[in-house]
């Protein structure tokens, strides 16, 4: 019997042994491994909207944290946060807040169903990515807008809603420039822009002349008059569509949209869109009827 509580009595001093030096050896290794985390980061954090949205650059508001904590980006970066907000980091840090130029997400797409043709009706899932694996989804032009809301849905911030002719608008006080639109859209058709862009191409369609038209009646028919009337260097022809080259946004005025005969380039400003005075009417509010 002695022996067996002996035993015992031995086993219990190994083990407690044993985790007396284990307990040290991690004691170690936590001192000698420790990395030390600026508490400013969680108080950063605390005042960001944790959305996550990427807006910023960053890979989410955890990440955004630590690079403004660290010097590296600027609070006013996060446009979805207040700016009264940014102006509370800024001053927490003892740092500027900085200046971003608000960018919007755009639509290169005016062709609702009262002006753009279907070739064919779409009867399936309402997505456009589902509908643009079936032929292309329906629209004589295929690089139009589907119409069935898939940017829409992605929006986590309600800045996007559907019009009555099947045409995503995006509200530009709401927008934060996540680019969720422009990854979910199956045709590209989404780009963030800076607001002062007010020169805009609302056209992707690379079709030339009368098969571009016959396609959709606001669609750029390659006629050139917006890059002949434009300074040089500010747009150009490529695939039969007007490229405006941003880099060169200074020269832009809105005299390069006065002579487009379909409105497809438009200048967009304080939440209006002005379409030139050559451009056409648009008087239909009905559906077009499919293709022949």
């Amino acid at each position: 019997m002695s022996e067996t509580w002996t035993g015992i009595v031995l086993a219990g001093a190994f083990m407690a042994a044993l985790g007396g030096v284990l307990a040290w050896f991690l004691s170690m290794a936590s001192r000698r491994l420790y990395v030390f985390e600026d508490p400013r980061i969680d108080a950063v954090e605390d005042c960001l909207p944790h959305s996550n949205c990427g807006a910023c650059g960053t890979a989410g508001c955890r990440n955004f944290a630590e690079q403004v904590v660290a010097g590296d980006i600027v609070p006013a970066k996060c446009s979805v946060n207040p700016p009264e907000m940014n102006a509370y980091i800024a001053g927490m840090l003892g740092v500027a807040m900085g200046e971003v130029e608000k960018q919007v997400a755009r639509l290169a797409c005016a062709g609702g169903h009262h002006v753009a043709r279907m070739r064919a009706r779409y009867e399936g899932m309402k997505s456009c990515r589902a509908a643009n694996v079936v032929s292309g989804g329906g629209k004589d032009c295929a690089w139009g807008c589907l119409g069935l809301g898939d940017c829409e849905s992605a929006c986590e911030f309600s800045a996007i809603a559907m019009n009555k002719f099947g045409l995503p608008v995006v509200q530009t006080d709401l927008c934060t420039a996540c680019g969720d639109c422009v990854e979910v859209c199956p045709k590209s058709l989404f780009s963030l822009q800076k607001i002062s862009h007010k020169l805009w191409m609302a056209c992707k369609s690379q079709a030339e002349g009368d098969i571009a038209e016959a396609q959709c009646a606001v669609a750029c028919n390659a006629c050139g008059k917006c890059v002949a009337d434009s300074p040089p260097g500010l747009m150009h022809m490529d695939r039969n569509l007007a490229v405006i080259d941003y880099t060169r946004n200074d020269l832009a005025t809105v005299k390069s949209i006065e002579r487009c005969p379909t409105g497809a380039i438009v200048w967009l400003e304080n939440e209006q869109t002005t379409r030139g005075i050559a451009a056409k009417k648009i008087v239909r509010i009905t559906s077009l009827p499919l293709a022949a």
